[in-house]
């Protein structure tokens, strides 16, 4: 989205604060918002960890970068640095949080902000909006729980966590940070779940029980692709001018997956009619992959729409950002997902028939070879994919949320 002149009229200028961990789904989708309430003549900071280029990122925004130091594993670690176990994941984000606490407190002490907005996991950021007294704003890019979630999910997942006496002890930690925060007697799943105000930064057609969903907390406004010319484009190579084109790609933090890619390199070396872009993050060298076909290239990162919207197939891991580019592109899906959500928008995109699901264990060549031919030469499967494009193609969401953001500011 291009910068726009700022209204002309008497809106006075706010100071909207912005809070996150610096890694790629956490960030990428707000920085449209970002850009487009910066646009509106707002004073708009993020608190972001310097790591990677995430700083260059929002800068880019018109926002005003302010550091803050995170003890969560950096996007692109080893993926063994988050643990096993959902608790082992559940107590590096509490941690995390608890110290985030004081840091951001630290950077707004002397410039309280009228409005706070976070992703989903800046719990600091909503205790911090607490104790200010001002509206706070959840950015989830990601499902969220609808009506009897709790009941049908919710309840036994956290049964699990508590049936241990470490988990007993991490759901204590978070009665003792809600109580010492003002929050006594609030309940930590639905503190985490269930914030005042949320905009959901998908398209419905992600939503598991979407007609459930409490459309006065919830909001959703779809993708928000925000400007990508800043991140370059793709060349399709001149030996690949009448090939089809198929993009490999696990997002950037569960990518230590070798064996995966030389099994979709092997598969595609029996398929001489595609080119494959294989996208294998930091985790990997080409050097691990071996010899490789003459029609796959490799890279540690390419601009992922710009593909796919010159591609046949998209072989994924699901996660929220390339399910919905996979959707506005109208590619076929072929998910691996590997952690959190990305199981539960496989399920989804598999429902809605542009998509088929395969595990990483199972993706062997000849499996891999079978699901490409029943993705990209099934006139249903395209048909199906043309109709979600034209639903899901209808406008970067980051207007409708700005206009949602400026709804909550006081006054």
């Amino acid at each position: 989205m291009s910068q726009r002149t700022a209204p002309t009229d008497a809106r006075p200028t706010r100071h909207l604060a912005m809070v996150s961990i610096a890694h790629h789904g956490h960030v990428n989708p707000s920085l449209g918002i970002m850009r487009e309430l910066v646009a509106r003549g707002h004073r708009v900071s993020y608190a972001i960890p310097d790591e990677g280029d995430f700083v260059a990122r929002v800068s880019a925004t018109g926002a005003e970068p302010r550091i803050w130091k995170s003890t969560l594993p950096a996007a692109g670690d080893d993926p063994e640095a988050w643990g096993e176990t959902r608790l082992d994941v559940a107590e590096l984000f509490l941690q995390d949080a608890v110290q985030a606490l004081p840091q951001l407190a630290e950077l707004y002490r002397e410039d309280v902000p009228d409005l706070v907005l976070s992703d989903f996991s800046g719990w600091a950021a909503q205790l911090l909006a607490h104790r200010w007294g001002v509206p706070y704003i959840q950015l989830s890019p990601q499902l969220v729980p609808w009506e009897g979630y709790e009941e049908e999910v919710g309840a036994r997942l956290a049964q699990e966590l508590k049936s241990t006496a470490r988990g007993r002890d991490h759901y204590a930690r978070w009665d003792s940070w809600l109580a010492a925060n003002g929050l006594a007697g609030t309940d930590p799943d639905t503190f985490m779940s269930r914030p005042p105000r949320s905009l959901v930064l998908i398209t419905p057609a992600l939503q598991p029980y979407a007609e459930r969903v409490d459309t006065r907390r919830y909001s959703f406004v779809g993708a928000c692709q925000g400007d990508r010319t800043g991140q370059g484009t793709w060349q399709r190579p001149e030996a690949a001018r009448s090939k089809r084109i198929a993009l490999v790609s696990l997002g950037s933090n569960f990518t230590k997956q070798p064996g995966f890619y030389r099994a979709c390199a092997a598969a595609f070396a029996a398929l001489p009619g595609w080119h494959l872009v294989l996208q294998v993050g930091r985790q990997v060298t080409e050097q691990e992959l071996g010899p490789l076909p003459d029609n796959v290239e490799v890279h540690s990162w390419v601009p992922q729409l710009d593909v796919l919207r010159q591609a046949d197939l998209f072989i994924t891991h699901a996660g929220a950002g390339g399910a919905q580019e996979g959707l506005v592109t109208g590619t076929p899906m072929l998910c691996v997902p590997q952690a959190a959500d990305q199981f539960d928008n496989a399920e989804q995109l598999v429902q809605l028939g542009v998509a088929e699901r395969l595990d990483t264990a199972d993706a062997t060549p000849l499996a891999l070879r079978a699901a490409v031919s029943r993705l990209a030469d099934d006139p249903a499967v395209a048909a199906r994919c043309a109709a979600e494009r034209e639903r899901t193609v209808a406008g970067d969401g980051s207007r409708l949320a700005a206009d949602l953001v400026e709804a909550e500011l006081p006054g």
